[in-house]
C-alpha cells in the first residue's frame, strides 16, 4: 500500500510592509521584536525588522499573522523543513 503525503501550499501576502500573512507553516524556531524564524512547506523562512507582533496563529492549518516595521523576508535551506538543535545553531 502507497503512503501519500499531503503537502500544503506555501503564500506570503505583504501589505504596505506593515501587515504579513503566511501559509504552509510548519514550525516556528524563535521570534522577537527584531526577528521571527519559523519553518515553512518550502523550507527555512526569517522576517526581519522593528517592532514584529505574531497578531494570529494557527497549528492546526498553518497560517500567522504578523505586524510591525518589515524589513526583509529571507529564505533559507529548502530542505530544512524543522528546528535544528541548540548545538546545530552555533555552528551555522
Amino acid at each position: 500500500m502507497q503512503e501519500k503525503t499531503v503537502k500544503k501550499n506555501h503564500g506570503i501576502i505583504l501589505e504596505n510592509r506593515k501587515s504579513l500573512s503566511i501559509s504552509g507553516i510548519t514550525d516556528v524556531d524563535s521570534f522577537d521584536e527584531r526577528e521571527i524564524t519559523l519553518f515553512t512547506e518550502l523550507g527555512e523562512l526569517t522576517i526581519q525588522g522593528r517592532e514584529l507582533h505574531i497578531e494570529a496563529m494557527s497549528v492546526e492549518n498553518g497560517n500567522m499573522t504578523v505586524s510591525g516595521d518589515i524589513w526583509s523576508l529571507i529564505y533559507g535551506d529548502k530542505d530544512r523543513k524543522g528546528p535544528i538543535s541548540a548545538l546545530g545553531r552555533l555552528f551555522r
